[in-house]
């Protein structure tokens, strides 16, 4: 890895190109690890429920819990918080919005499940919002205690959700690209992929904090914008290919499993591997900001039940007044 980090550093230039192919390199992987994992998953007759919000879900933020992940082992807090804060925000706003936009028709929500996992949703954002305000920090006991709550929640969903749309629809799109590979081929394809994830988390890093040390800002806001977007890359290819296919409900299911996934999974991994400290003034903007996104797309979700192309456009809008705010946050 020393001649890729040398690399990588060799110039400003390089470190930008380097970080679109991490993120090409993170998309394309993260693909096959949906499809090896799920397909493994129905080789062994894992449950419906399992494949679909859980494994589906663990897969799609797979790139933000090995890029925050290698950050917290290498010494980034910033990036690898800010990497986990900035994609709930990414995937609520952008990934969202524009599934709502390119939806044929107003996108149905069910009750049921925006209950269960909204409230779980918000409840842990606070939570997390809590922990780190209180003494600037993400510890490790934190993190234990934000894996266990998630571990809590998957039990949960296994005991009170039986049957649901989301699951089977996942299930029944990725079972024939499943049965046509052997077990060993999609052992294979797994383990490649979760290989090429690691590598290309590892590339992000390097090339995200040296243009962070050059452009003179803080990593923290590197993560936030670019890293954040570029590993939900993956969320938001899903919904807009879900809204093409009409099955915008599926959209909102994996993007509320995300957003919990990257609070609970992906930062409190992150804090169990290493503290994640962060700065007072990097604290008083990414978590108001998040608390305001989870809070107005919870809402815009309970109205009516439904997502609308005019909500859509509103959480476009959310997403270009966060990036605003970060410029007014640099210049000050």
């Amino acid at each position: 890895m020393h001649f890729i980090h040398s690399f990588v550093e060799s110039s400003m230039p390089v470190a930008w190109i380097s970080l679109a192919v991490g993120f090409w390199i993170l998309a394309k992987s993260a693909d096959f690890f949906v499809d090896s994992s799920v397909g493994i998953a129905i080789r062994f007759r894992i449950p419906r429920l399992v494949i679909g919000i859980v494994l589906v879900s663990l897969a799609t933020t797979a790139p933000e819990l090995t890029v925050s992940l290698l950050a917290s082992i290498k010494g980034h807090p910033e990036i690898a918080l800010g990497n986990a804060v900035g994609s709930v925000i990414c995937d609520d706003t952008l990934a969202l919005g524009l599934c709502a936009v390119l939806a044929p028709a107003a996108i149905p929500v069910i009750p049921r499940v925006l209950k269960m996992a909204g409230i779980f949703l918000f409840s842990v954002a606070v939570l997390l919002t809590v922990f780190v305000a209180h003494n600037g920090m993400l510890t490790r006991i934190e993190g234990i205690i934000l894996l266990a709550l998630f571990a809590g929640y998957i039990a949960f969903i296994y005991r009170d959700h039986k049957t649901g749309k989301y699951e089977m629809h996942v299930e029944a799109e990725i079972s024939e690209k499943a049965v046509e590979k052997s077990t060993a081929a999609l052992a294979g394809l797994f383990l490649v992929s979760l290989v090429m994830l690691i590598f290309a988390s590892d590339v992000v890093v390097s090339s995200a904090t040296f243009i962070a040390r050059g452009i003179g800002i803080s990593e923290a806001v590197i993560a936030l914008t670019l890293v954040a977007l570029g590993t939900s890359i993956p969320e938001i290819a899903t919904c807009i290919t879900a809204a093409r296919k009409n099955e915008g409900a599926l959209a909102i299911g994996n993007i509320l499993g995300a957003d919990i996934m990257n609070i609970c999974w992906v930062a409190g991994a992150s804090a169990v591997a290493n503290d994640l400290v962060l700065q007072p003034q990097e604290i008083n903007f990414m978590f108001p900001a998040m608390l305001i996104v989870v809070s107005a797309m919870l809402i815009m979700l309970r109205h009516r039940y439904t997502l609308t192309r005019r909500k859509g456009f509103v959480l476009l809008a959310l997403y270009v007044l966060y990036i605003a705010g970060f410029a007014f946050f640099l210049k000050n």
